[in-house]
């Protein structure tokens, strides 16, 4: 997940990194191939260079924020994204259907007695309604690929009907274009809005993909097979990144 979250970060483009997993994919994009990244940070760092080894609960860190272009704040980053000035987002969730609306508030079906509430969605919101591009990384498990979203923190393509973002009022040609798991690489149909199958990791069938999905989503006539992390790729994330495995230990073994 990390790896191919990282391969779909480009060089020169302006990223809203959300934390965890999508943060360790964008310091090994900007080591490896997009060394002109400028990433962005909820809390208000511009164009941080990050330090390693990563440090787990340390979000807001002066470690997150070494040789920062610029330190703002929560407003004045978001109304940068609400100007368009940022390329793309990258978020993890809990949740996610089949038009890309994705939860990581809560579980259950009454807000006020969940089954689980979680620490918060930060600025999920913002980022999927503002951002021109969002990718999702989330793993690829049945309860998470559901019908229909237990609590919608950011909105995707909402039911799907046309123009439904842009009579919410969300801004014309944002969204979600990518969701990557553990399995698999998601875009999304442009007349339907559905999710479509881009992409499944070598060694797993297509079979195995859609089994572990409440819904099915679209799949194209040509499904490209995804190469699993590179040597290089391995090397910098075990022994530069994240040695201890605390990101890393549940998605790559040694």
């Amino acid at each position: 997940m990390i790896c191919q979250c990282a391969r779909l970060m480009e060089d020169g483009k302006i990223v809203f990194i959300g934390y965890g997993m999508p943060q360790i994919a964008a310091i090994l994009a900007q080591r490896l191939h997009a060394p002109r990244m400028i990433q962005l940070y909820e809390f208000g760092a511009v164009g941080p260079l990050p330090e390693t080894p990563f440090v787990r609960f340390t979000m807001g860190g002066p470690r997150n924020c070494y040789k920062s272009l610029a330190w703002t704040n929560m407003n004045t980053i978001f109304a940068q994204a609400q100007l368009g000035m940022v390329d793309l987002g990258v978020l993890g969730a809990t949740q996610i259907d089949q038009f890309g609306n994705i939860n990581s508030t809560m579980l259950g079906a009454d807000y006020t007695r969940p089954v689980k509430r979680f620490p918060g969605s930060g600025g999920a919101n913002e980022v999927l309604t503002q951002c021109w591009r969002t990718v999702i990384v989330i793993m690829h498990e049945r309860r998470r690929f559901v019908k229909r979203v237990d609590f919608v923190t950011s909105p995707g393509y909402l039911d799907g009907t046309p123009e439904a973002r842009e009579k919410a009022g969300l801004p014309r040609g944002t969204g979600p274009w990518r969701v990557v798991t553990s399995k698999a690489l998601y875009g999304f149909d442009e007349p339907s809005k559905r999710m479509s199958l881009l992409g499944v990791l070598r060694g797993v069938s297509k079979a195995e993909v859609l089994k572990e999905m409440e819904f099915e989503p679209l799949v194209g006539e040509k499904v490209e097979e995804l190469e699993p992390p590179t040597s290089g790729e391995l090397r910098v994330l075990r022994n530069e990144i994240d040695p201890t495995r605390a990101i890393i230990g549940k998605t790559v073994r040694s």
